[in-house]
């Protein structure tokens, strides 16, 4: 396997594992919007994620991973995060270049593919006052649940120091 392969559901886990980091995994149908995932709730507790792969003018990319029902004003969220200029979604090229991910598979544990740091890692902190995190696995069939601090340690140990902010209106 090509060092610059993206990482699978199975080698996330072991790097979790690798970190001590406890971990919860349900298998499910695969989900492209939070309004498909909604069927999920009773059965996987905690904070549920959207995540908003956005770059600005000088082409930073972001990575914004907000509660699910969460409101995100594109027009301004570029003041919170300290973007140049106002955002726009990443082109789906880049998302699976930088984060080993398609689009409807976006989550934060795709920091695991950025080995190359092109990625901000925007936490929005309503989504961290949850004690259980959720997001997908590398892929939209499954949801792994984290605790929220254990989430920024899995971010750090991937050489990215989150932003934990309030990015939500």
């Amino acid at each position: 396997m090509s060092e610059n392969a993206p990482k699978t559901r199975e080698e996330l886990f072991a790097f979790l594992d690798g970190l001590g980091i406890a971990h919860k995994t349900v298998d499910h149908a695969p989900v492209f919007t939070v309004a498909e995932s909604v069927a999920l709730r009773d059965e996987i507790p905690g904070g549920h994620t959207k995540n908003l792969f956005v770059k600005d003018k000088k082409d930073r990319y972001f990575l914004l991973t907000v509660e699910e029902n969460a409101a995100v004003d594109l027009k301004q969220v570029h003041n919170a995060i300290g973007g140049s200029g106002r955002v726009s979604f990443g082109r789906p090229e880049k998302l699976i270049e930088y984060l080993g991910v398609a689009p409807g598979s976006v989550t934060a544990f795709g920091a695991i593919n950025d080995t190359a740091e092109n990625v901000t890692f925007v936490l929005d902190a309503e989504l961290m006052a949850h004690e259980i995190v959720n997001c997908h696995p590398l892929s939209n069939d499954a949801t792994t649940s984290i605790a929220g601090s254990d989430l920024i340690r899995f971010m750090e140990a991937t050489g990215h120091k989150p932003l934990v902010l309030k990015v939500t209106s």
